[in-house]
């Protein structure tokens, strides 16, 4: 049935949820109830002044009336139903889809909603199973890992068996466990470094934070729309032309994270900024005495400047659980995408003794930077609740001269750091190394 000659259905449907008589709804309408009953059962056309007034006793929208349920949510009804079809499942009456919405819009919405995220989550297990299957480097590093375990199991059953060996047979097979070893421990590494960093983020699944740090990351943390006078006018333009960010939750981080850019820039514009850069380099507490600005401001519009002026500065930022919620890698310096990060890094030194700056060389591997670190206060202390406050950590290339202060060794997190003997550990490395 047309959704058109629907009016008279829903007119019915509601005057029996509201438990309204034929007879009582027409006369409180001025229609007589003859002409209602055929209105009800489709058989009369109407519109105007009558469907106002029915609309108004029945205590829904006119529209309502009129159009029922919007058609999008029809639709999705509709496709819905067809997908359990194909599927070889008994079908739903897909004429009836209209009615069924009309008479329960929040149980369609329902359904809707979860074919909706069916289908993504179907969209989202084919996409990695293609990537599992196609990905030619995830490929490589899965085969050179399980060789490397065949090759060291291979070697541990000769060594294991009770006949005697001879030493330079011996010698040579303790030789092949060690290099194999050592072999699987980069492997696995190379292998955990490519699944955290997501070089084809895409094919894989996205959290809010994944998308924000997509599109923080297309535009390299500096956005010059939003310099200047009218900066927060112009937020959403810059939102709505990413193709980053494609759930809501990420749109609202998007807009939070650039309503703090436009305030930062506000409180140490770009030209006082760029004046200050010049005068004393990369030294926030050098900015922060020339331009009156506080240190955190300083930190980020380091940051969230071009690289050409301020040159490799990275940025983290946590909340007061240790999170990550800002995360600018730079210097070689590696930042986990999704689990917790190394316990040593001085960035959760501050949540202890959110008053105490820190200035630490750091060593991660290869990297080498200066870390400094500053909280900034996101609410005062209140009698029912402490202070919150929100650790930063700056990352600066490393001045190299023992008399900038001591080098610390952190790691990345956890599951992949190759530090033996860590009183922070909270569970064994995949690297095997010093285990």
């Amino acid at each position: 049935m047309a959704e058109s000659s629907m009016i008279g259905s829903r007119i019915r449907e509601r005057r029996v949820i509201n438990g309204l008589k034929q007879s009582e709804l027409a006369r409180r309408a001025g229609i007589s109830a003859s002409y209602l009953n055929l209105i009800e059962h489709n058989r009369r056309r109407i519109g105007g002044k009558t469907l106002n007034k029915l609309a108004e006793i029945l205590g829904v929208a006119p529209v309502l009336l009129s159009e029922g349920a919007e058609a999008t949510l029809i639709a999705a009804l509709r496709e819905a139903a067809a997908r359990s079809e194909t599927e070889g499942r008994a079908g739903a009456e897909a004429d009836r889809a209209e009615e069924f919405a009309g008479r329960f819009p929040g149980w369609a919405r329902l359904l809707s909603d979860l074919a909706r995220q069916r289908a993504e989550l179907e969209g989202t297990v084919k996409a990695l199973t293609d990537r599992l299957a196609h990905d030619p480097q995830l490929a490589a590093s899965l085969h050179e890992v399980i060789s490397t375990v065949t090759a060291i199991r291979s070697t541990a059953s000769i060594l294991a068996d009770p006949r005697p060996l001879e030493p330079e047979w011996q010698s040579r097979f303790h030789r092949n466990i060690n290099e194999d070893s050592q072999r699987l421990a980069e492997g696995a590494e190379a292998l955990v470094r490519y699944l955290e960093q997501a070089p084809d983020a895409r094919s894989e699944v996205m959290s809010p934070q994944d998308e924000l740090h997509a599109f923080l990351e297309a535009h390299r943390f500096h956005f010059p729309m939003l310099e200047g006078a009218g900066g927060a006018d112009r937020i959403a333009a810059v939102i709505a032309r990413s193709d980053r960010l494609e759930s809501q939750a990420a749109r609202s981080l998007a807009r939070t994270v650039l309503a703090q850019y436009v305030g930062d820039a506000e409180r140490l514009p770009a030209e006082a900024m760029a004046q200050a850069l010049a005068e004393h380099g990369p030294d926030p507490a050098a900015i922060a005495a020339a331009t009156g600005a506080d240190m955190p401001t300083v930190f980020r519009r380091l940051a969230t400047m071009p690289e050409a002026e301020a040159g490799p500065v990275g940025l983290v930022v946590c909340d007061g659980s240790g999170t990550l919620m800002l995360r600018k890698p730079a210097l070689g310096f590696t930042m986990p995408r999704s689990a917790a990060a190394c316990a040593l890094w001085p960035l959760y030194q501050l949540l202890t003794q959110p008053g105490a700056p820190v200035r630490l060389r750091l060593r991660q591997g290869e990297a080498r930077v200066l870390a400094l670190t500053v909280s900034e206060e996101v609410a005062p202390a209140r009698f029912d609740r402490p202070a919150l406050y929100r650790p930063h950590m700056l990352l600066l290339p490393d001045p190299g001269a023992e008399a900038a202060g001591p080098l610390r060794e952190v790691g990345v997190n956890c599951q992949v750091c190759p530090i033996a003997d860590c009183e922070a550990r909270r569970e064994p490395s995949i690297l095997g190394r010093g285990f």
